[in-house]
């Protein structure tokens, strides 16, 4: 029955539903499966929004604190990677833990014509907002010959 169903990326729609029977007397186990798929883990919420005089890159970030946020720009690509670790002066015994721990990274093409002062960063409410202006690529030198006399 559900090879008829529809999928976005790869997912089935419907697997929201599957083993609820199972799940519903669990507790639903698996919320982030539920709600964004089985890669939300590790994925950067991303909306790219195109303004007359740049772009505007809004990042999900949700329980990241600006120290735990790096941003790198590199050959024109722009990475995003953030670093979260478990509190380990807690004392007791971790009965269930379903807030992200690990790593995640993110990269975008912005242009050789970006440098670092042109990006300006902003980290509010969980979410990085970072603006980036249109730059007209560096034109490279038009190749002249030269004439052999004779």
């Amino acid at each position: 029955m559900s090879t008829y169903l529809p999928s976005v990326f790869g997912e089935n729609m419907m697997d929201m539903f599957d083993d609820f029977d199972r799940d519903f007397f669990r507790g639903f186990g698996r919320p982030e499966h539920v709600l964004y798929g089985k890669n939300a883990a590790r994925m950067m919420k991303t909306d790219v929004k195109e303004l007359e005089d740049g772009y505007e890159i809004a990042v999900d970030l949700p329980g990241f604190s600006k120290d735990e946020i790096k941003l790198e720009l590199n050959d024109g690509t722009l990475t995003i990677s953030t670093q979260k670790s478990l509190n380990k002066e807690n004392k007791g015994r971790m009965l269930r833990q379903e807030r992200y721990v690990g790593t995640m990274q993110r990269s975008f093409y912005v242009g050789n014509a970006i440098t670092e002062e042109d990006i300006r960063a902003k980290y509010e409410n969980g979410v990085l907002t970072l603006n980036i202006p249109k730059k007209d690529a560096q034109k490279v030198p038009e190749k002249k010959q030269i004439l052999i006399e004779g």
